[in-house]
């Protein structure tokens, strides 16, 4: 737009910020000048491919000497930072096209000055001083909370750091810096994987305490008890629990010698405690840090996949979850520690990582080492490094590079080693219920073991289809704890423990359920869940395992979802192991009471060893109904392969947890995770999903141009751009060139023309609220009393034909990582496209089913636009409804 001409020194000023001829004065070469302050040559000079132009800028195709060589990032990014010496003239490098060269150094302080509206024209983000002419990606102010990073910005920016780092690396102090710079990821890995060891064994400590204190306490009567010891260090020197003097029920403490009262008494106590720890933990959750709750795996993926989360990796959420833990699993609910453990450890990593600025200042490579410290997670949880780091790669990561492997396997194992060194359970072990299967399978045991595979199956596709459901009814009104969130947990837990204390095999903590059913028999010194039964009352034990099974089950489903850190895998496990035990027990009595049946022939051959191991069928079980639950595939064997020791049962395990996906695939694709991030409406592409994508143009599907709220690049003011923005609630603004002709300018993001609009205004610039503002070249444009807003605009968006197919544009955001795509007919705006859109849409069928509404990440602001979303009023109500954020930046 311009702007009435200005007289300087008597003559006419004609301004272009594009184009300035070579200096021919001395001070041309001045190394004081940085640049930023405007000289009549440039303020007087012309387009030098105009046919008034001098001859030394026409344009010739004779050879040239050669210019110096600029960097990748010096032809994209604007040049502002300049070299301090100015690089000899060329025809078609010339000094008015480029002025100065670009350094890494002042390429640095383009991409990651820090933010200040009022540093005045000498800030790294000021637009005051810049050549506009350059096109690029455009400045970034960062990312609002709740939108989609820009991959491709991000690892182009950390390009050209490494560039600059490369470049001083002669010198011995540029060395020092390549080494500091290498090494900050593993410094943050490192001390990520000796906290997450050191939470771990926290964890396990006090959560074993607090769930044995439920039913006694350990006291100094003669063996020098004392009361932090839980009951398994109480009596440690004693074969059974029943002849431990230190451990005293709270029966026993209270003097009360009738049966009946003490089993009442105990009941009671049982019961207050699990509602106690229960209630602390939901409360420290709503109260506290609302991110804690639940495993938080999904967010994880989310976040992975490019989704920025304010405060769900914070410190208040790392104590939180931590705390919360130890509370909630010690309440004795149908829950683990296990997945919430990948939450604390990439809490644990973020933290670190905001002290090294070169993985802090870089979305992308934060991701990566988040995607890294997780596997620690799982390392300490199950005791399996290796599992960790396939965990990571098979169900967390999006970007999971082979750097990132090595990084993750360093975490998983510096984790393991801590927490193997800090020893909590004092038997040289990782995790409470690791152990040693020594005995053979037989051929004929590939029958139970695939019909294992199939209740895995059916019990991951009932489980998420019945948490889903619940889900679905919190979130509605006719759920009377809608606004309790507390008050639903002390029903659940009151319901668990009420249920629980009479059967044995729930009233005992997961973890300590999974490690009598995975151990043999001959194996168990104290029988304390009246497991190892034999003859007639062995089938009592078949009979209750498989009631604790379908109990455990329900507790399970409504358990997860609650307002307090919870996880999905152990529980899983447990319900596996138990109907698994159920299924080697009557394959045991089978066997003993027809041995001579034609199956059992090799077993006859072999009488000293034992035929059937029904702990064995309890991990094959836990396998299959891990794989049912989450879909998992490969690192489940390997979990269970590092947890068990046994090499001998990894092919039975295979066959189970194959044949327990394909199952639960049958009935629908998405696992546990997938589901919630469904539910909650995250906008997170899956690049491992297979499904196929509508063979439809993305012409039908896209927002069209006539229903975008475009930004024409003249005829704007400061005022009238800051009434654009409050009329227009979306994230971002495609840039045309005019109504009537709407050719593709560029892109920018709203947080990025609200920083430029307030730095205008600032005092240090101080442009009055009226000054004309524009997105394109304009010649005549006087650059102190106009507003050039080209650099803050991505000059160069990712761009598809109109006529594209929405299974390519899937592909696009999919593999490139975008927050967007604008769609174009011969350079003329079509239509565009976010990553919520493209969610939204793949999503359209299911999404009004369940969870509308209930996703925590919705922006619940009055007015806004965002809310319809940009495709409301052409695909209906319930794709609008369900899309009640929108994002423009994707």
């Amino acid at each position: 737009m311009s702007s009435p001409s200005s007289t300087h020194s008597g003559h006419v000023a004609v301004a272009s910020s594009s184009r300035t001829p070579p200096s021919t004065s001395p001070e041309g070469d001045d190394e004081s000048d940085d640049g930023l302050e405007v000289r009549d040559e440039e303020l007087l000079a012309d387009d030098p491919l105009h046919e008034y132009g001098s001859p030394a800028d026409r344009v010739t195709f004779q050879r040239n000497t050669k210019p110096q060589t600029l960097g990748l990032a010096s032809r994209f990014l604007p040049s502002p930072f300049l070299a301090r010496h100015v690089t000899p003239p060329s025809p078609l490098m010339s000094p008015g096209r480029l002025g100065r060269s670009a350094t890494p150094n002042t390429i640095l302080s383009y991409l990651n000055a820090p933010s200040d509206p009022v540093a005045g024209l000498q800030d790294g983000k000021d637009a005051a001083g810049l050549d506009w002419y350059v096109e690029g990606p455009g400045r970034r102010v960062g990312y609002d909370n709740l939108t989609a990073i820009d991959w491709i910005y991000e690892y182009s920016k950390e390009r050209t750091r490494l560039r600059q780092l490369t470049i001083d690396g002669p010198s011995m102090l540029g060395q020092l810096k390549l080494v500091a710079d290498a090494s900050q990821m593993w410094w943050v890995l490192v001390a990520t994987g000796l906290a997450v060891g050191g939470i771990a064994a926290g964890i396990d400590i006090v959560s074993d305490w607090l769930g044995n204190v439920k039913q006694g306490f350990c006291s100094n009567v003669s063996d020098g008890g004392t009361f932090y010891l839980n009951r398994a260090f109480c009596c440690w020197e004693t074969d059974t629990y029943a002849a431990c003097p230190d451990w005293r029920t709270w029966a026993t403490a209270m003097g009360i010698g009738n049966a009946f009262g003490s089993y009442v008494t105990e009941y009671i106590i049982f019961v207050i405690f699990s509602i106690l720890f229960a209630t602390t933990a939901s409360f420290l959750v709503v109260r506290f840090s609302t991110f804690a709750r639940s495993s938080g795996i999904p967010e994880i993926k989310t976040v992975l996949g490019g989704f920025v989360i304010r405060h769900f990796l914070g410190a208040r959420t790392l104590v939180i979850k931590s705390l919360g833990l130890c509370l909630s699993v010690a309440s004795g609910m149908w829950l683990g520690k296990e997945g919430p453990m990948v939450h604390v450890a990439c809490c644990c990593a973020n933290v670190f990582i905001k002290l090294f600025d070169g993985i802090n200042g870089n979305e992308a490579r934060k991701r990566e080492t988040l995607s890294a410290a997780a596997a620690s997670g799982i390392s300490v949880a199950f005791g399996a490094p290796i599992g960790g780091v396939l965990f990571s790669l098979e169900q967390l990561s999006y970007y999971f590079p082979d750097k990132t492997m090595w990084a993750a396997f360093v975490c998983a194992m510096i984790a393991a080693v801590t927490l193997h060194a800090l020893d909590p359970f004092h038997t040289g072990k990782l995790v409470l219920f690791q152990l040693t299967h020594k005995n053979p399978w037989h051929a004929f045991e590939l029958v139970p073991f695939t019909l294992i595979g199939v209740i895995g199956g059916l019990y991951g596709a009932m489980f998420i289809k019945l948490n889903m459901r619940i889900a679905a009814w919190r979130t509605s009104t006719s759920n009377p704890f809608l606004n309790r969130p507390v008050v639903e947990v002390i029903v659940v837990a009151a319901i668990t423990a009420l249920i629980g204390f009479p059967i044995t095999f729930l009233r005992a903590q997961s973890s300590e359920l999974v490690e009598f059913l995975f151990a043999e028999c001959k194996y168990i010194s104290d029988d304390i869940l009246g497991l190892c039964k034999e003859g007639v009352a062995n089938t009592g034990v078949i009979f209750t395992l498989l009631i604790s099974a379908v109990l455990g089950f329900l507790l399970e489903t409504i358990t997860f979802g609650l307002q307090l850190p919870a996880g999905i895998l152990l529980p899983s496990m447990a319900v596996g192991a138990l109907y698994g035990r159920v299924v080697g027990l009557v394959m045991e009595v089978w066997q003993q009471q027809h041995p001579n049946f034609f199956a059992f022939g090799r077993c006859a051959m072999e009488p000293d060893i034992q035929c059937i191991t029904p702990g064995t069928y309890a991990v094959i079980g836990a396998a299959s109904a891990l794989a049912g639950a989450t879909r998992m595939t490969v690192s489940i064997v390997v979990i269970m392969f590092e947890l068990t020791g046994a090499l001998t049962y990894v092919l039975p395990i295979m066959v189970a947890v194959m044949l327990s996906k394909w199952v639960a695939d049958a009935f629908g694709k998405r696992g546990i995770y997938e589901a919630w991030i469904h539910f909650q409406g995250y906008p997170f592409l899956d690049n491992h999903d297979d499904t196929p994508v509508p063979d439809v143009p993305v012409a039908r599907v896209m927002t069209r141009c006539e229903d975008l709220a475009c930004i024409t690049a003249t005829g704007y003011t400061i005022e009238s751009l800051r009434t654009f923005l409050r009329t227009h609630r979306f994230r971002g603004f495609p840039v045309v060139n005019t109504a009537r002709d709407p050719t593709l300018l560029g892109y920018i993001s709203r947080t990025e023309l609200q920083y430029a609009l307030d730095t205008a205004t600032s005092p240090s610039r101080g442009l009055p609220v009226s000054t004309a503002c524009y997105f394109k070249h304009q010649p005549l444009a006087d650059p102190t009393v106009t507003l050039d807003l080209r650099p803050w605009m991505d000059q160069t968006p990712i761009t598809l034909n109109s006529r594209s197919s929405l299974q390519l544009t899937n592909d696009m955001f999919q593999k490139l990582g975008l927050r967007y795509i604008a769609f174009v007919e011969r350079g003329i705006l079509a239509g565009l496209m976010t990553k919520k859109d493209l969610w939204s849409v793949l999503n359209d069928g299911e999404a009004g089913k369940i969870g509308r509404g209930a996703g925590v990440l919705r922006e619940e602001l009055d007015e806004r636009e965002d809310e319809e979303g940009l495709l409301g009023h052409s695909r209906g109500d319930s794709l609008a409804e369900n899309f009640a954020s929108r994002d423009g930046a994707g």
